[in-house]
């Protein structure tokens, strides 16, 4: 069974404030999660023009992050099995991102994002017929609270208290309760969770694993994106941007590190099997 969830996400950004700050947000977290053993790998960045979404950047990489895979998924395929691979074709404010794991080829996650200078009370963004409507469920995010369930552990969370917090660069904050009916400037990112994993048996879990996964991911991506304000507030598309390459050159030498130890771990198991079967023989 298909499941469809949209959530809304209000930010007391500007609509121009707020690209800037999730292609930051986005970088440092990269950056935070990516070693020697696992992280991000960026496979591709270029240019796209779309009839729909208009012209963006195409962007597309694989997950390497088997040790926040949940215990019970490792008893249906090895953990080396599970990374995970996105394509996200962002046209700002709009953008669409599928997620996929080779492993399970008929499952797929898809986000369709739609961005609003509005506080959430947008009813149907995506234009949705009457039928997904119907089959869709809305939660609104609230950026002041914090989880504590499996993937927010697995994730991390930020600690700063936003009802408390006031940026010193702004002077924007506390959010205190209500604090999107008021907040001025104030912004929306609206996500279309589409999951399907048609598997017999375990079908159902690993959809309601998946929306919860990036239900916290959202959160805990836009507690950042405001507790950061600091850090960039002021600059431009053209910085960020610039950062964003090199953090794909950064995250490509990290992993490449990783890979090399890995291949040259193969090359010595290799040689020993190699010396076992001509001692056998």
């Amino acid at each position: 069974m298909v499941q469809i969830k949209e959530f809304r996400i209000a930010m007391p950004l500007s609509m121009e404030e707020y690209e800037i700050a999730l292609m930051y947000t986005v970088i440092k977290m990269e950056q935070q999660n990516t070693s020697s053993k696992e992280g991000v790998e960026i496979l591709q960045s270029a240019p796209f023009e779309d009839e729909v979404l208009g012209q963006g950047y195409y962007t597309s990489k694989v997950y390497h992050l088997q040790s926040k895979i949940p215990t019970w998924l490792k008893t249906f395929a090895p953990a080396n099995a599970l990374s995970v691979q996105e394509e996200s074709w962002s046209a700002y404010p709009k953008s669409k991102t599928v997620i996929k794991c080779p492993y399970f080829d008929r499952c797929c996650l898809t986000i369709e994002t739609v961005n609003k200078a509005d506080n959430g009370c947008s009813d149907n963004v995506f234009s949705l017929s009457d039928e997904l409507l119907a089959a869709r469920s809305v939660e609104v995010i609230d950026i002041t609270s914090v989880a504590k369930d499996y993937w927010s552990k697995m994730i991390g969370t930020l600690r700063v208290d936003l009802s408390k917090f006031q940026s010193q660069r702004t002077s924007r904050g506390p959010l205190s309760k209500g604090w999107k009916d008021t907040c001025h400037p104030v912004m929306t990112t609206y996500k279309l969770v589409t999951m399907d994993a048609p598997i017999w048996g375990f079908g159902s879990r690993l959809e309601e694993t998946m929306i919860e996964g990036e239900r916290a991911l959202l959160l805990e991506l836009h507690r950042r994106c405001f507790a950061w304000i600091d850090e960039w507030y002021g600059m431009t598309i053209k910085q960020v941007s610039e950062m964003e390459r090199e953090n794909d050159l950064l995250l490509k030498k990290r992993l490449h590190r990783s890979s090399s130890i890995t291949r040259e771990g193969d090359s010595k198991k290799r040689s020993m099997n190699s010396s076992k079967i001509f001692i056998q023989s």
